[in-house]
């Protein structure tokens, strides 16, 4: 199999793990799926990354031999420091108040 190929068997494999873990989520009363919100946005947060191709033919063959590869980047991710994160929502919140600012009536 090529390395496009792989790249998508691994893409599709993730995004099958994340139909499974939504429709576990929608069958949860709505203050456990809210408990789980924040999860499943990282989640289709790598998602998103993964499109880019940004694994080496390698990497992507060993994530393809995990039965769930979504989940365990995720679990590895929970482990990292994500301050980076509230960082960019931080400058992004300053940001809004200087241009309400220089605005004058408090409209972005």
């Amino acid at each position: 199999m090529d390395a496009e190929k792989q790249n998508n068997a691994l893409y599709e494999k993730m995004s099958a793990e994340q139909r499974i873990y939504r429709e576990w989520l929608l069958s949860l009363p709505a203050q456990e799926i809210l408990d789980h919100a924040y999860e499943y946005t990282i989640r289709e947060d790598i998602l998103i990354a993964m499109e880019e191709d940004i694994l080496s033919e390698e990497e992507v063959q060993a994530l393809l031999q995990s039965p769930c590869p979504l989940a365990d980047v995720y679990k590895d991710w929970q482990k990292r420091d994500n301050c980076g994160h509230m960082d960019t929502i931080r400058d992004v919140i300053e940001c809004c108040a200087d241009y309400a600012l220089q605005s004058g009536d408090g409209r972005l």
